[in-house]
């Protein structure tokens, strides 16, 4: 059964989660930086205030975690979530979106090579595999802004929905958002809906790898 305390726990539950505070997963949602304030979990009478399922859906997608996460952080469920990176300090090789088209810092599976990779420590633990791309410029809003950091994991496992970073043989590199991917060709939503989507054919794909967190 549903309670109000447990809603709100699993919110800021998501948000550590996720690297972000309540105000900054607020805001990655588009809502209000004081939306999760706890002084906004109770109206001035002390009745319980809830969350709209907007706001759940807004920071669900904002995420990019699954319903069956929040709920299960709803009913106390801890567990560790495929692509979720628990909150432990690593270090990663780290590159610019701009520099990332250039030649010489891929192998042929989109795994980091070459010179010319800076490292950077983030409050999550990554793989052997993965590595960092920071955003530059505005494309990827409103998801994901300028100085925003991709951590991307190479050979991971992608699905319909999935966020991904895809490199062209023609060296362009872009963030998207899986829709479908065939032998013949790939079809990519833009997340910033002033971009167009993309159907790229596979014959033009350098690779593809999944975006499994983001930092503010």
């Amino acid at each position: 059964m549903l309670s109000h305390d447990r809603v709100w726990a699993a919110i800021d539950a998501l948000a550590e989660r996720y690297s972000l505070s309540a105000s900054g997963l607020a805001k990655r949602a588009g809502l209000d930086s004081t939306a999760f304030n706890k002084s906004k979990r109770l109206s001035s009478d002390g009745r319980p205030r809830w969350p709209s399922t907007e706001s759940l859906a807004k920071i669900i997608e904002a995420t990019g975690a699954s319903l069956d996460e929040f709920t299960g952080l709803v009913e106390g469920r801890g567990k560790p979530v495929p692509g979720s990176l628990p909150a432990q300090r690593s270090s990663v090789p780290l590159l610019g979106f701009a520099q990332a088209g250039a030649g010489g810092f891929f192998d042929d599976a989109g795994f980091p090579a070459g010179q010319g990779w800076d490292l950077i420590e983030l409050p999550a633990r990554a793989t052997e595999t993965s590595y960092a791309l920071q955003v530059q410029g505005d494309s990827m809003l409103p998801l994901y802004r300028n100085g925003d950091v991709l951590i991307v994991e190479p050979g991971a496992a992608t699905r319909k929905g999935d966020r991904v970073v895809v490199k062209t043989n023609a060296g362009e590199v872009m963030a998207k958002v899986l829709d479908r991917q065939t032998a013949k060709s790939i079809m990519l939503v833009s997340l910033n809906p002033d971009h167009p989507d993309r159907d790229i054919p596979m014959r033009d794909v350098d690779w593809v790898a999944r975006i499994v967190w983001a930092s503010q």
